[in-house]
């Protein structure tokens, strides 16, 4: 079986945001997140859309507006072009998938 990318970990690039990008294709995009506490983040939008999922820790996701906590188990869905904001409650390892890829074509740069 040929396996076109296999990304370790300890060799996965990273990102601005503190993103460690994972395995990626022409259609979506996995990347990590490990984060600590922290206070809300600046509202944002992005150029694709987000599905994540908490490994461990707890934080608050406010999406156009409306708020929920996120603890292990749990996943989360921010479609394109949604207002969105994360503050981390508990230390953080989350995974996301992006659609279309988040890295590629500069769509990681911020967006107000």
């Amino acid at each position: 079986m040929d396996i076109p990318q296999v990304t370790p970990t300890e060799t996965a690039p990273s990102g601005d945001m503190g993103q460690d990008y994972l395995a990626t294709g022409k259609q979506v995009a996995m990347r990590r997140w490990e984060a600590s506490p922290c206070g809300w983040a600046d509202m944002r939008t992005r150029k694709y859309e987000t599905v994540g999922y908490v490994i461990q820790g707890r934080l608050e996701i406010d999406l156009d507006g409306e708020t929920a906590t996120l603890h292990r188990g749990d996943s989360w869905m921010v479609p394109e072009g949604a207002p969105h904001r994360y503050r981390i409650l508990e230390k953080l390892v989350a995974i996301e998938a992006t659609s279309p890829p988040a890295r590629m074509g500069n769509r990681d740069a911020t967006k107000s």
